[in-house]
């Protein structure tokens, strides 16, 4: 049977490390309250999300080494996750990041910087038949012609996606169902600009749904030829903002399989990440569809 949605680009093994007393302070000693081993990165943590709220996925992305494999199986192996496409590899470690958390601030580390530089493809070629059969897809941009090629067979399959932190003048954004920007994106990649001036960048260069959205602060979100709409974000209380966009993203991709409209596809992501930050860690505490609606309809 096929999967609803076709992901593809970062799964990794997470070590999230919470702080007990607040964040790291230089030549002080801190106390970790929690430390968990899990599911990570923008498309594992949307495959996870994805499968909580009810969607079955099909996966693809980077090589999972050694290290990270028997977790990432053990995980998802009860779930509505087929990883199939993916590559396991014995003789590497495979790819993590470490994440250093407490309340709303966390600083991601790992050493992506030298696995892009190292000349080497260590993520997979999409494949045709892996995405036949669904109904929406998530892309992340960050394996070049691969992410590329899964777009094109994507559209070429009719099936819509949802990609993230893609620049105006990028293949992806003008042919992805909804881009999902980031605070974190709109200030590397258009420095001194406002978000409402991003927006007007962005807008035109699209007929797909473009969101950018600022933490805390007010979701911006429309269409070429449209207004610019607003919308804020659920207020809950934080226990970690780890997986919020990735979550974010899930709920997009979550929408497009429904066929929200715009303004409904909004809010329900803004409710999946309001329910994922108010608990750690979100990969043993996933959002379930009952939840986000009941976020939805307490306002």
């Amino acid at each position: 049977m096929k999967a609803d949605v076709y992901l593809f680009g970062m799964v990794l093994g997470t070590h999230s490390f919470m702080l007990k007393d607040g964040f790291l302070r230089p030549d002080e000693y801190s106390e970790i309250s929690e430390h968990c081993f899990l599911p990570g990165g923008e498309t594992g943590t949307a495959a996870a999300v994805l499968s909580s709220l009810g969607a079955s996925v099909i996966m693809d992305g980077n090589r999972i080494g050694a290290e990270v494999g028997p977790m990432l199986k053990a995980f998802f192996g009860g779930r509505s996750v087929d990883m199939s496409p993916m590559t396991f590899a014995d003789d590497e470690p495979g790819v993590m990041d470490y994440v250093i958390i407490s309340g709303d601030a966390r600083t991601p580390m790992g050493f992506f910087q030298q696995l892009f530089s190292s000349g080497k493809r260590w993520w997979s070629i999409p494949k045709k038949e892996d995405m036949e059969g669904c109904k929406a897809a998530g892309i992340d941009p960050f394996f070049g012609e691969e992410s590329l090629t899964a777009a094109k067979l994507c559209t070429e399959l009719g099936i819509p996606f949802v990609t993230i932190d893609c620049r105006h003048d990028s293949p992806l954004h003008r042919s992805a169902a909804v881009n999902v920007v980031s605070h974190e994106c709109t200030a590397q990649q258009y420095p001194g600009m406002t978000n409402e001036e991003v927006f007007a960048l962005m807008q035109p260069e699209t007929d797909g749904l473009t969101i950018i959205t600022q933490g805390a602060g007010d979701m911006l979100y429309g269409r070429n030829g449209g207004e610019m709409h607003r919308m804020k974000p659920f207020r809950v209380d934080v226990k970690s903002t780890l997986g919020a966009g990735d979550t974010f993203k899930a709920g997009c991709v979550y929408g497009l399989l429904r066929g929200m409209e715009d303004g409904e596809l909004v809010r329900f992501a803004s409710a999946c990440s309001g329910v994922a930050i108010s608990r750690f860690p979100l990969a043993l505490n996933l959002p379930t569809l009952e939840e986000v609606e009941g976020l939805i309809n307490k306002g």
